[in-house]
């Protein structure tokens, strides 16, 4: 019997591991390796994925109201202002808080970018995600919506594109009516989503004299919901200081009831009555600014009832994010 010939094997292209793309987890590594990608070069971008950023808006300007717009306001824009300047062709380029379809980005057909915030992400950094949605936009044809994906995981940041110097004045509305600037020609589908969304609003308004301030109302009582960029503890112990010595409410019938946890930040929630709007709300909430930074600067340890007022607060802490 004739000897067998040693097979040789034709050598792979080698890829470097920037180059390897993202497959399926179950689909044979790109590398070359034979195993699959999960077991391979997935496991990194698996770690990627899974990471949580606390505090994914940390050094934005407005991180409080990027805050705020991704988890308490229904319907609001802001003009974004990139580090680069914009590209030909993209005249603005618009933070919205919900899009048509829940599309994550949408390039309008005179250019224009719209850049949806509150949508879903596949990693735990959403300033990742949305930095890569962001550029993706801005490359997108006229007239179409940009779909979501895995961002890459050494992918820019929001904080690598946008302008640290740039201003972040979010504008509340009503209604979703910025999602189409022509109404009566706008397709089926959105009309659909325009008309659902609209439904859902919660009606809300931005104070004026303070900072990440939203008031809200709904059909059993109002609320003010207000984003403070201080470390939780020392926030909770002036809260709770405030609290003991009855200086926490925002005027008659309100009451401070407790706080959320939102991306890193800790929002105090206060009930109102449902006669008190948001302009009822302006000058209390600017009085209580100035006790809160008194309190803040406050170091001596709580008292018992103040432990105690703490602990209420504590208890009644819900996390967002």
């Amino acid at each position: 019997m004739a000897k067998k010939q040693p097979q040789t094997k034709a050598k792979r292209p080698q890829i470097t591991d920037g180059e390897i793309p993202v497959v399926g987890a179950r689909e044979p590594c790109p590398c070359g390796s034979g195993r699959r990608y999960k077991a391979c070069h997935g496991r990194a971008a698996a770690q990627a994925v899974t990471e949580l950023v606390h505090r994914p808006f940390e050094g934005l300007p407005g991180e409080c109201d990027w805050v705020a717009l991704r988890e308490l306001v229904p319907a609001a824009t802001v003009e974004l202002t990139l580090k680069d300047g914009l590209p030909e062709g993209v005249p603005s380029v618009t933070l919205a808080t919900v899009l048509p379809m829940a599309w994550p980005a949408l390039r309008r057909e005179d250019g224009s970018v719209l850049l949806g915030l509150q949508n879903d992400t596949a990693s735990g950094d959403i300033s990742r995600d949305l930095a890569d949605t962001l550029q993706r936009a801005l490359q997108a044809k006229p007239g179409t919506p940009v779909q979501g994906r895995r961002a890459p995981a050494d992918g820019p940041r929001l904080q690598d594109l946008l302008d640290p110097a740039g201003t972040f004045e979010p504008v509340v509305h009503s209604g979703f009516e910025f999602w189409v600037p022509d109404a009566q020609n706008a397709t089926p589908e959105v009309t659909a989503s325009l008309e659902r969304a609209n439904a859902a609003a919660i009606p809300t308004v931005k104070l004026t004299g303070v900072d990440a301030a939203y008031w809200c109302e709904t059909p059993e009582k109002n609320h003010l919901r207000w984003v403070m960029p201080h470390p939780e503890e020392q926030l909770l112990d002036a809260l709770a200081r405030l609290h003991a010595a009855g200086r926490s409410s925002l005027g008659e019938g309100t009451r401070l009831v407790g706080s959320f946890r939102a991306h890193g930040l800790t929002v105090p929630v206060w009930d109102l009555p449902s006669g008190v709007l948001a302009e009822d709300v302006e000058k209390p909430a600017a009085e209580f600014a100035e006790r809160l930074a008194a309190a803040l600067a406050t170091d001596a340890p709580l008292t018992p009832e103040e432990r105690r007022a703490r602990g209420g607060l504590t208890n009644r802490q819900v996390t967002l994010s």
